[in-house]
């Protein structure tokens, strides 16, 4: 059954447009907004605890910017026109990685600060055309999920398994199943920065990554960036399209571009070797798949609401206002709802693909139980409220 993830995400409350604002600008309403925090925290935790260190940098760069990087000679269909400024021209980032190069410039390096990875979930904006734009897959405003590895040549193979394995580890978390990896080369007749010992070098690196991860994937020319080769991991739509999702891709052209070194264990100084990556890719088009992959029924731990809680009367209502109260102290996203016959509001509680409701009468009420129903059909006997507030908290947690 083909699942439309922009049918679907509006009537879950998810996400919206408006001509208004334009083709390709999609608002989050706070359903989704509240499970794109709970992604984007996750991510952010993962990277932290890997060795990432996140910046912020901002979404314009001086035309000169992308003209050293090579975006504004081998991309500049694909970005917004500059913007005249005080005598300069500021351009709409169409990639994050310039930035991170000259943040990576910033300052004096050591081969002992190698490797540096620098994370950022940050904006950036590609002009799409008006008939290719459309819910979450194809957009011109981005948040991307991107991070870039500044290493030694010799460091680049296990930077590269290390991110295989995070992807892995965050893909499971979500519920994602990649359909494909595809190793992403040069072909002919485009225009790419760097030289030939460069190329060679970053597509044999991700050749042997790939090989030790027992990965098995399919060449295809033509389809590199132009700064360097990358592993694009695929993903299927309910439709049976393959979408990129996530990508790794190594950058001899940049560090060049910029003079990056470091100052190496002979005294000298050397070139890094630049790593993009992304785990989840964009948040738009990360979620669009995830919309449709889960039909709208998140895992627990990023569910807009995981707990409605239904009182069967006005009666139960102050007792069903207090379990929310202490469900949303506990850190879980819970609700009540009042308006209804009880019936209706399960109906209505499962049809939002609510994990949890939580049924309060006249017999749980004056013992501090709830009754705890899933959104499969599955029902629980009643139990304390901070049983129930402790089993959901636990089943909460990412990849739980």
């Amino acid at each position: 059954m083909h699942i439309d993830h922009r049918k679907l995400g509006r009537e879950l409350d998810l996400f919206d447009s408006d001509p208004l604002i334009g083709a390709g600008l999609p608002f989050w309403l706070p359903g989704g907004a509240a499970a794109r925090h709970a992604v984007e925290s996750y991510l952010h935790d993962l990277e932290r605890r890997n060795g990432y260190q996140h910046v912020y940098s901002p979404a314009l760069g001086k035309r000169q910017l992308f003209e050293k990087s090579g975006h504004w000679r081998n991309f500049a269909d694909d970005m917004f026109p500059p913007m005249p400024m005080g005598g300069d021209e500021l351009v709409l980032r169409p990639s994050l990685c310039p930035h991170h190069a000259l943040i990576y410039k910033s300052r004096g390096r050591s081969y002992r600060d190698l490797p540096l990875r620098i994370a950022e979930l940050g904006p950036m904006y590609r002009a799409e055309r008006s008939g290719v734009v459309g819910g979450l897959s194809r957009v011109r405003a981005i948040q991307l999920n991107d991070a870039h590895v500044f290493c030694a040549e010799s460091q680049a193979a296990a930077e590269v398994a290390d991110v295989l394995r995070l992807m892995r580890q965050a893909h499971a978390a979500l519920g994602i199943q990649p359909s494909s990896f595809q190793l992403s080369l040069r072909g002919e007749g485009k225009k790419y920065g760097g030289d030939e010992a460069g190329w060679a070098s970053a597509s044999r690196l991700l050749r042997v990554a790939l090989a030790s991860a027992g990965i098995d994937h399919v060449e295809a020319e033509g389809e590199a960036a132009f700064y360097g080769p990358k592993i694009d991991v695929q993903v299927a739509d309910s439709a049976g399209r393959e979408w990129s999702l996530a990508t790794i891709q190594i950058d001899y052209h940049q560090p060049e571009a910029f003079d990056l070194s470091y100052a190496d264990a002979s005294g000298g100084r050397s070139r890094p070797v630049m790593v993009h990556r992304s785990l989840a890719g964009s948040m738009e088009r990360l979620f669009g798949h995830l919309i449709e992959v889960h039909d709208g029924a998140f895992p627990l731990w990023y569910s807009p609401v995981q707990l409605a809680v239904l009182p069967v009367s006005e009666d139960q209502s102050d007792a069903a206002n207090a379990l929310v109260r202490a469900a949303v102290a506990a850190g879980l996203r819970a609700e009540a709802s009042h308006d209804g016959s009880i019936g209706a509001r399960i109906r209505s509680a499962s049809e939002r693909r609510i994990p949890y409701a939580g049924i309060v009468g006249k017999k749980e009420a004056p013992d501090g139980l709830v009754a705890l129903r899933h959104r499969d059909g599955r029902q629980l006997p009643a139990m304390p409220v901070a049983a129930a507030i402790e089993m959901i908290s636990g089943e909460a947690r990412p990849g739980a």
